[in-house]
C-alpha cells in the first residue's frame, strides 16, 4: 500500500506534466485554452500534494480556493496565493466546456 509521501511524490510528479504541457501550449502559442486546463490542474495537484505529503485529508474538488484554505491550516502562507488559486479555478470545468472561451497569450501568462 502506498503511503503519504508516495502518493505526494506521484501528484507532484503528475503536476510537473501538466506544468509542462501548459508551457509547450503557450510557447506554441496554440491551444491557449488547454493551457490554461493544465495550468488549473497543475496547481491543484501541488495543492493536494502538499496535503498528501502533511497527511491532511482534502475532498476531491476542483476548488483551488477551498484547497488553499486546507492549506493554510497548515501553513497562513497559502494565504498569499488565494488570488492566483481564484483565477485558476474556472479552468477545470465551467472553461472547458465553454464554446467562448477563447484565451490570448496574455491570460495564459
Amino acid at each position: 500500500m502506498k503511503g503519504h509521501e508516495d502518493l505526494a511524490r506521484g501528484l507532484w510528479r503528475k503536476g510537473d506534466s501538466d506544468l509542462d504541457n501548459a508551457r509547450m501550449c503557450a510557447d506554441a502559442g496554440r491551444a491557449l485554452d488547454t493551457a490554461c486546463f493544465h495550468a488549473q490542474q497543475a496547481a491543484e495537484k501541488y495543492l493536494k500534494a502538499y496535503l498528501s505529503l502533511k497527511q491532511v485529508s482534502y475532498p476531491h474538488l476542483h476548488n483551488l480556493s477551498a484547497l488553499v484554505e486546507i492549506c493554510k491550516g497548515e501553513d497562513e502562507s497559502f494565504g498569499d496565493i488565494r488570488e492566483a488559486a481564484e483565477t485558476l479555478t474556472p479552468y477545470a470545468v465551467e472553461a472547458r466546456y465553454d464554446e467562448d472561451f477563447w484565451p490570448d497569450l496574455k491570460t495564459v501568462r
